[in-house]
């Protein structure tokens, strides 16, 4: 009996020991391993893919992360390239650490690493690292009259006017391909991007942009800029001010629908049927809503698809715009993160016109823009084209800082990589001298190995010229179905007088039915045709016919041409003339 009483009394000691020696802030003693604390890193990406545009020498980063430790965390070290710039160990609650302001000010041009290490109480460190990169850019212009934003998503979220980027949500992407450019958006669930809307708001509204559909989920938010709702904060859906464009399914198709608030009350712009997309055309298609004192209008591919009478937007409370989803704004019915895909997207502090908005679908077209604003550079592929002879400026320009001036025995040349397809536009400003009385414009034409010094092939590509015609200049364009040309010549309607001594619009357009030529917005001629052929066509020839079209005389130009644009389509008229305008 004394023995097991001893016994007991041992084991109660050796327990009391036990208990008196384990630390109760970290865990039993187990054959198990303790992973340590959890890092969660939001901004910048944790993939690596933030990149800061900026036109200044150092911009700022806010850095986000949360940290959660079952036990407790001890410390939390940041770090940005190696060197410390925060280091917390005083916490309200050290199982969850949030922090979302903490800000670096100090970002130079080039990739940066992100690093942040965390102790917990039981001395386990964990480490998690993310790049991130600035990038110069140059002052962005922008292009169009109360264009006030403009996001064109290649390869970043950035604001290109004032240079910030938007602030990413959950994990949205890029496509890999572009309606212009050299990337997209791409949508990812519960994804999107917000964007703080001072100095966006204003009496007049537009938006403009590219869409490419993804009709799975059946329905999501797109652009929304609307007030919190404090009532319903986890199914938002406040729709007295700002506006809501989205999208829902309509018997296998997806219609676009906006929806405005004026302060008191919500107006909807419904087109029905006619606001309808089908998923299975799967390209993109050229979206646009405005909204003024009298009016919200939306736009599908240049032709507008509902009107509504309204009496005003009212901005109280709209301090967040959402860029593919309705959250967190305007998510009651479920219109959330859109996984399709979304390019150039523009905002303006105006009701743009239905021209504005043709000119901005036939501008996503544009394959080649040369502005020549005091360099040849053809501003899409950011590519210098091959002067030959001493080309020049003219010290004028019909739109921007400067245009080409022609100069004897010069012009320009560019690789037609990525330029040809099975239709083709070109547009142009020009300013006539008409010495010498003939002279190429636009080549792009095969080598004529029979006459080297004196090529003049025209079974394929086009040619783009000028001729005396009793004083006038008349221009004209041939092309080549791969076996034979066509000659698109209005004759007398085709005429510029050298007198006028003013720009005039050019244009032309080639289809595989028709190719036209248009001068000031008019069509002066249509000739059909089988279709464009462009064998051996590697090279453009600009303010020439050299090298490729010359056995006629028609060498270099040394009139003025500013705005060179191509396209790959047949332009229509009312874009031509949206884009003269």
């Amino acid at each position: 009996m004394k023995n097991k009483n001893l016994k007991n009394l041992g084991i109660l000691f050796i327990g009391i020991l036990f208990f008196s020696c384990q630390d109760l802030q970290k865990p039993e003693f187990t054959n198990f391993l303790y992973d340590g604390p959890e890092i969660t890193i939001t901004s910048p990406s944790a993939s690596g893919s933030t990149v800061i545009r900026s036109k200044e020498a150092t911009a700022p980063i806010t850095i986000t992360f949360k940290v959660v430790d079952d036990l407790g965390v001890a410390s939390v070290n940041v770090k940005v390239n190696d060197t410390e710039i925060a280091n917390y160990t005083d916490f309200a609650n050290n199982r969850l650490i949030e922090v979302d302001n903490l800000v670096f000010d100090n970002v130079t041009t080039g990739v940066h690493t992100l690093t942040i290490t965390a102790k917990d109480i039981n001395d386990v460190v964990i480490t998690e690292t993310t790049t991130f990169e600035k990038v110069d850019i140059p002052p962005y212009t922008p292009m169009f009259d109360g264009e006030i934003f403009y996001m064109p998503f290649n390869g970043d979220y950035a604001e290109a006017i004032s240079g910030n980027g938007a602030t990413e949500a959950g994990s949205p992407g890029f496509a890999g391909e572009s309606k212009m450019g050299s990337n997209a958006y791409a949508g990812a669930t519960d994804s999107y991007l917000t964007y703080p809307t001072a100095g966006l708001l204003d009496a007049e509204f537009s938006a403009s942009f590219w869409y490419k559909l993804n009709a799975d989920p059946d329905r999501a938010g797109i652009l929304v800029i609307g007030p919190p709702d404090t009532a319903n904060p986890d199914a938002q859906n406040n729709r007295k001010s700002g506006f809501r464009f989205f999208r829902e399914n309509a018997g296998g198709k997806q219609r676009f629908k906006l929806n405005v608030g004026n302060g008191t009350a919500d107006t909807w712009v419904d087109g029905g049927a006619a606001a309808d997309v089908d998923p299975a055309v799967n390209d993109w298609v050229h979206m646009a809503f405005t909204i003024s004192g009298t009016e919200a209008r939306v736009y599908i591919n240049g032709n507008m698809v509902k009107e509504s009478a309204f009496t005003g937007i009212d901005w109280a409370g709209c301090d967040l715009l959402s860029i593919m989803s309705g959250a967190p704004r305007f998510e009651a019915w479920n219109h959330k993160a859109d996984l399709s895909y979304m390019d150039e997207l523009r905002l303006f502090n105006k009701v743009l016109t239905q021209k504005d908005i043709s000119n901005l679908g036939a501008q996503g077209s544009k394959t080649f823009s040369m502005p020549f604003d005091g360099s040849y550079t053809e501003t899409i592929s950011d590519t210098d084209a091959l002067q030959v002879g001493s080309p020049g400026f003219a010290g004028e320009s019909k739109e921007g800082s400067n245009a080409y001036a022609g100069a004897t025995g010069s012009y320009l040349t560019f690789p037609t990589a990525g330029l040809l397809g099975n239709e083709l536009s070109a547009t142009f400003w020009y300013k006539l001298n008409a010495d010498p009385d003939r002279a190429g414009i636009l080549v792009i034409g095969p080598p004529d190995p029979a006459k080297p010094n004196a090529q003049n092939n025209r079974k394929s590509g086009f040619r783009f010229f000028r001729e005396n015609a009793g004083g006038k200049q008349r221009f004209k364009l041939n092309v080549g179905n791969g076996t034979a040309d066509t000659w698109v010549d209005g004759g007398a309607a085709a005429d510029v007088d050298p007198a006028v001594n003013d720009w005039v619009h050019m244009a032309f357009t080639i289809s595989g039915t028709q190719a036209r030529v248009y001068i000031n917005g008019i069509m002066v001629k249509e000739s059909a045709f089988t279709g464009i052929d462009w064998t051996g066509c590697d090279l453009l020839s600009i303010m020439s016919g050299v090298p490729r079209f010359e056995e006629w005389g028609h060498k270099a130009d040394l009139s003025y041409m500013d705005e060179l644009a191509l396209y790959n389509k047949s332009l229509s008229q009312e874009e031509i003339q949206a884009i003269m305008n």
